[in-house]
């Protein structure tokens, strides 16, 4: 059965603030986006998935949303995001927003409405409840944010609940109303001709309607996420969050074509209820265990078989290595292992997601304490959980501010920009760009690359090996020389790629000299 577009390709994230800037404001918009779509064309990639552009108040960088079918005066208009829209879809690259659906901005004028008045008809539409007998909050549940997720309302003499900030009132998605409402800004930009969306927090729609408290977390220690020390089994992955969820997919299904994504930090196990029963949940529930991974051979050998095991009958994987939340996996695995993992996330059966930037290799910024933005790190301070250093400024050339502003950037550039930037990279054979750039090409021409099979292949010590179709993956994920005896199938097997970009045309005969932090890409004999 021919494959979607969405199966063959391969999902590009900007963070809007930090892509390009078109107006000297220090944050990037998306006429600053436009301007760079022959890069991404370039690249090799297939989608391009936007973080929010609604109007907000910033309080959450647009994860706060005031008026889902505009866009925020900061990014642009809505006659620049059509554009936009038309100049991707002349390059080949769809278009990808964000949907944040858990709650809105407080200053939304749904919840304006709604905490007018205890009888205001849009009062259901969030979730109020009575203090305590003591006055105190409802339950013991928290925000990802830091303290108490309710937030008393003076003027009504209700709590509110909210799973983030308390400027982020979370909204009922079992009121019937509120399903409607949302699925009707989802239609909107769908007939405007977005061709997918990644859903924010999905897995956090539906909390108990009986309001118990969550369970203490025997885990949790002094000094880590203090969210984590309740288990949130009464306000995430609910089993009713999969009937919202097939609505939503019913909707999409009118529209030919159309990719919906869920943003989902579950286990294996659960993650993949989220395709539904019978394929009718999200296309793709992404799938964050390499984010997730001990950087380890044999870890992520079994990461990889549990998750092929746990598929549903039909149900598409797919990768992420990096994004707005996480650590950049130049930091995380060290520049040289940057390159192994671009290798393996281009390599394994399933759509890929990469997170602008590590293309060219970016690695997290430190944020000076005045220079910090993010609320979770203002929230909980001391504990590395701001999220800032992750989304620095793009770095396009060793101009001022690598080229992504002419005035002050939002935050700071990273130190090493003029080294690292991509009109450097570009010219570089060997960066990893040059890498990027050779991988995403060798899979768009391969099928076997973009939707074939995948078999593990036994290896010892930091040898990671699989193939797919007729192409044998041998990963080195360690900084030591390997030694990888091949299996007879690869016997007289082509180089065709190394992550040093260099050994093309070498040929194997019953063992692979791996260097340190090397992956190779082979043909086998035959084929």
């Amino acid at each position: 059965m021919e494959q979607l577009w969405w199966q063959r390709g391969v999902i590009y994230q900007v963070y809007p603030r930090s892509f390009m800037d078109s107006d000297g404001d220090g944050v990037g918009d998306l006429p600053g986006i436009m301007s760079r779509l022959d890069h991404l064309a370039w690249l090799g990639v297939d989608a391009v998935w936007i973080s929010p552009v609604y109007p907000s108040p910033m309080k959450d960088f647009g994860y706060d949303v005031a008026d889902y079918r505009g866009i925020h005066p900061l990014f642009g208009t809505l006659e620049d995001f059509d554009g936009l829209l038309r100049e991707a879809h002349g390059r080949g690259l769809k278009v990808i927003l964000d949907f944040v659906p858990n709650h809105s901005s407080d200053q939304h004028a749904w919840f304006a409405a709604s905490r007018s008045s205890r009888d205001d008809p849009k009062r259901g539409w969030y979730i109020w409840r009575d203090p305590a007998p003591d006055g105190g909050p409802p339950n013991n549940w928290l925000s990802c944010f830091g303290g108490s997720a309710w937030e008393l309302d003076a003027h009504t003499g209700q709590y509110y609940y909210h799973a983030f900030l308390p400027e982020q009132p979370d909204l009922n998605w079992r009121n019937p109303e509120v399903v409607e409402a949302m699925l009707d800004v989802l239609r909107f930009w769908l007939d405007r001709g977005v061709d997918g969306f990644r859903v924010d927090v999905i897995w956090h729609l539906i909390k108990d309607d009986e309001f118990r408290d969550n369970p203490r977390n025997p885990e949790w220690r002094e000094g880590m996420d203090p969210f984590q020390s309740l288990m949130p089994e009464q306000t995430t992955d609910r089993p009713e969050v999969h009937q919202v969820i097939a609505r939503m997919r019913r909707l999409f299904d009118e529209y030919p074509e159309r990719v919906l994504i869920g943003e989902i930090y579950l286990p294996v196990e659960r993650l993949v209820a989220y395709y539904g029963p019978g394929l009718t949940g999200a296309h793709l529930p992404f799938n964050f265990q390499l984010v997730q991974a001990k950087w380890d051979a044999r870890h992520i050998a079994r990461v990889v078989a549990e998750y092929e095991a746990a598929l549903p009958e039909g149900g598409w994987p797919n990768w992420v290595l990096g994004n707005h939340d996480q650590h950049r996996i130049a930091s995380r695995v060290g520049p040289a292992q940057a390159r192994v993992a671009a290798m393996l996330l281009l390599t394994l059966r399933g759509t890929p997601t990469l997170y602008y930037g590590d293309e060219i290799g970016m690695r997290d910024v430190p944020i000076p304490p005045e220079r910090v933005q993010d609320p979770f790190e203002k929230n909980v301070p001391g504990k590395g959980l701001g999220r800032d250093p992750e989304r620095t400024p793009m770095q396009w050339s060793a101009g001022p501010n690598a080229g992504f502003t002419t005035g002050e950037p939002w935050l700071p550039v990273a130190e090493n920009f003029r080294e690292a930037n991509v009109e450097a990279a570009r010219n570089d054979p060997r960066s990893i760009l040059s890498l990027y750039h050779r991988l995403l090409a060798l899979r768009r021409a391969e099928p076997e690359l973009e939707t074939g099979p995948y078999t593990p292949v036994a290896a010892e010590g930091d040898v990671l090996a699989y193939i797919r179709g007729e192409f044998l993956v041998v990963l080195n994920l360690g900084p030591r020389p390997q030694l990888f005896h091949a299996p007879p199938e690869a016997h007289g097997a082509q180089v065709i790629l190394s992550t040093h970009l260099d050994r093309e045309h070498e040929s194997v005969a019953d063992a692979l000299h791996l260097r340190g932090d090397e992956g190779v890409i082979l043909r086998l004999a035959g084929a």
